[in-house]
């Protein structure tokens, strides 16, 4: 690994509950990136949205974030920030990332976790991209969903990696998205051979009709889910008929 440069993923979301897909993510980019042999992925984060984002059942921050660190305690790479759920109105995605950039410019990044000795040999200032499944980069083409700027700032100056999910074609989203295009050298595509259909709204749909969500989420993040009552029909309901923040909210372009 020597002489690669160090890179940190960060992956974004609503983590409503938190899956075993969402954790799979990370270790599939991870092996891709590094048989790029260009990178050393030396850290990972999971960023929860905050809850001014509005979508429908969406349970509190302070809940997401606790489940997260439940499910992630095993692994020794990849950790929670709460930055982005702390802010007063929904962030948008570019502007965590800038965040977080920051964060690695002045050295005050507070989220990684012990370095294992076979990492230190990456070399250089470190890079961020965004980690994501297929079905995020097709929120790119939603009308009104993202400025243009911030497509941009994420794929032109930080980089996307995108792991591949059931049957949508991310090859084609690039395709037929201009922006996308543009960039497609800075976007990295993952194909997931071990099929991973695990889905947060369909574990909440569990849940909600009292089924078993066991192997599907860490045991810990289910005893926590029964110890708070969380996803309930009334729960579910939470945000209905409210748009989410992102169509209301302006969304101007930050030095």
């Amino acid at each position: 690994m020597a002489g690669r440069i160090p890179l940190i993923l960060l992956a974004c979301g609503s983590f409503n509950p938190i899956t075993y897909q969402h954790m799979r993510l990370f270790e599939l980019a991870r092996d891709h990136m590094h048989q790029t042999g260009l990178y050393q992925v030396v850290g990972g984060i999971v960023s929860p949205v905050g809850d001014e984002y509005a979508k429908q059942g969406l349970v509190s921050s302070q809940h997401r974030l606790a489940m997260a660190r439940l499910a992630l305690q095993s692994s020794d790479w990849v950790t929670v920030d709460d930055w982005e759920s702390r802010q007063a109105d929904w962030t948008e995605t570019v502007v965590t990332m800038r965040y977080h950039h920051n964060c690695m410019v002045e050295k005050c990044w507070p989220s990684t976790k012990a370095t294992p000795p076979e990492q230190t040999l990456a070399s250089g200032p470190s890079q961020l991209k965004l980690l994501c499944g297929a079905d995020f980069l097709e929120t790119f083409k939603v009308p009104g969903l993202w400025a243009d700027e911030h497509i941009e700032e994420v794929v032109g100056r930080f980089g996307l990696v995108c792991v591949s999910r059931g049957g949508l074609q991310p090859e084609r989203t690039v395709h037929e998205c201009d922006l996308l295009h543009k960039h497609k050298r800075n976007i990295f595509l993952v194909r997931e051979w071990i099929r991973n259909e695990i889905s947060a709204t369909e574990v909440r749909r569990a849940l909600r009709r009292g089924l078993s969500v066991k192997f599907l989420i860490p045991d810990n993040v289910i005893d926590y889910i029964r110890e708070h009552n969380l996803y309930t029909p009334t729960s579910e309901l939470k945000n209905k008929n409210i748009k989410l923040r992102p169509f209301t909210k302006q969304q101007p372009v930050l030095d």
